[in-house]
Formats: structure tokens, C-alpha cells, sequence
């Protein structure tokens, strides 16, 4: 059976997987990453920290590649929502990925990859498609469950939504409502922004390897971005990414 890699930047966003793998599951360390092997709801999988940034995302998708043979690649975790239509709460499953702090101009033009000719990353569509499913079935049927009614008044989540098009990535976390509105500008069909997907994306695009990144929207990435961020992450994201993983994987 083929091996999937699950990678995520921070802890709270793999600790679900982790327990889920039970006590048979084995841990090797590579470049001060911990990589926990096993089986997780009937599939093998190696789970892994990437960390945070486009460099530390990279570093480890080869080393997923390389080292353990994994045959697809997902990474989950939070993003800041760019396009209007995009709310605290929903989720976005990646269609294509683009680095939107990336320039070489004016020898190659701008967001172009240098010597490979592209600026978008195209997830796998196969993976895809079955992740919005999964997303789409969680937010109908176990949501109102997992999620209490307080922690989703608190952040003002009503009827979350899944998306599908442009992630951008970039190497900074926005804040600001101007850096918002300049990455609507450049990239008008950007719906989130995050700091690690493009680079897995295009790893995955030169080794030959099906990936998808699917992102639970935490923020509008404006000058409220980091408000309550860690119980978003522990009430809201990491419940998202448990609960739609499993349903992904059982179908397998």
C-alpha cells in the first residue's frame, strides 16, 4: 500500500495524528525532525513537523520523498484569508500554489520559479477532489458536532464554507490590512495566504509526487491576524484537520 506524508507547521496541527497512530508507531530523526511511522486509520503514513517557512516546508517534503519512499503528500494548517468571499472558519483546498514574495525580474518575470519556467504549482487533482469531499461532508455533518457552540460564537464562525483555487505563500506573516489589499491587487485570484505550501508544491512538481494542501482560514491576514491565534488553533484548526484527514483516509 503506497505511504502518505502528512506535514504541518505546527504541533497542535499534527498532535491529533500522533495519538491516532497509537503506541505502535515509530519515530527517526533527520535533520532535527522528529518523523513518526505508522499506521493511521488503516493507512500508512508518516507524520512529520515541518516547521514554519518555505525553506523549512521544502527541506522536509525531500526528505519525506527521499528517505521515506512516500508516495503522496499533504500539508494542513491554518492560512489568512485574502479574497472577500473567504471567512474565519472555512477551509481551502489548493488548486494550484504560488510564491508571492518570489522575483528574479528582471531576468525572469515575476513569481517565476527561475529555471523552471513556472509560477503555479498545480495540486494533484485527484487528491483534491477527494479532499473536498471530505471537507465539504465534514462541515455538513460532523462541525456542529466536534466544534461547541462557544468556541464557534467566539469567533463568529456561522456556516464555514470550502473553497478551491490560488494558495499564495510566502516567507511573512501578513498582518496588515494594506499588505491584504497590495496581494489582492497583484494576485486577484489569490483566496488565502500562508508561509509553507507553494515550496512543498513545487518539491512535489520536480520529484514526480501527487500533493495537496488544504488550509483552515484563522485570520483575514489584517491588522487583527493574531487575535487569539493559539485558541484558534486548538479549538478550530486542529479539530479541522483531525476530523477531515480520518474521513480522507478511511475512504482510501
Amino acid at each position: 500500500m503506497n505511504t502518505l506524508g502528512i506535514l504541518a507547521a505546527l504541533h497542535d496541527e499534527i498532535a491529533g495524528f500522533l495519538h491516532a497512530m497509537g503506541p505502535d508507531m515509530t519515530v527517526r530523526t533527520i535533520g532535527q525532525r522528529d518523523y513518526h511511522v505508522g499506521v493511521l486509520y488503516g493507512r500508512p503514513c508518516v507524520v512529520v513537523l515541518a516547521r514554519v517557512g518555505k525553506v523549512a516546508a521544502a527541506a522536509t517534503t525531500v526528505t519525506l520523498i527521499r528517505e521515506f519512499g512516500v508516495t503522496e503528500l499533504v500539508f494542513t494548517g491554518l492560512a489568512g484569508a485574502v479574497a472577500p468571499q473567504v471567512r474565519v472558519g472555512d477551509v481551502v483546498v489548493a488548486q494550484a500554489l504560488l510564491q508571492h514574495d518570489l522575483s528574479a525580474a528582471p531576468l525572469f518575470p515575476r513569481y517565476e520559479v527561475p529555471l523552471l519556467g513556472r509560477s503555479h504549482f498545480q495540486a494533484d487533482a485527484v487528491l483534491s477532489a477527494a479532499l473536498l469531499d471530505c471537507a465539504s461532508h465534514y462541515l455538513h455533518h460532523d462541525f456542529d458536532v466536534d466544534v461547541s457552540t462557544a468556541t464557534r460564537d467566539a469567533f463568529g464562525i456561522t456556516q464555514p464554507q470550502v473553497h478551491h483555487g490560488l494558495i499564495i505563500s510566502g516567507d511573512q506573516f501578513v498582518a496588515t490590512a494594506s499588505a491584504v489589499h497590495a496581494l489582492r491587487a497583484d494576485l486577484p485570484q489569490a483566496l488565502c495566504v500562508e508561509m509553507e505550501g507553494a515550496a512543498v508544491a513545487q518539491i512535489c512538481f520536480e520529484y514526480g509526487i501527487p500533493c495537496v494542501v488544504i488550509r483552515t482560514i484563522s485570520d483575514r491576514a489584517d491588522d487583527d491576524a493574531s487575535t487569539d491565534f493559539s485558541a484558534f488553533l486548538a479549538g478550530i484548526a486542529s479539530v479541522y484537520s483531525a476530523g477531515i484527514l480520518r474521513r480522507l483516509l478511511n475512504r482510501a
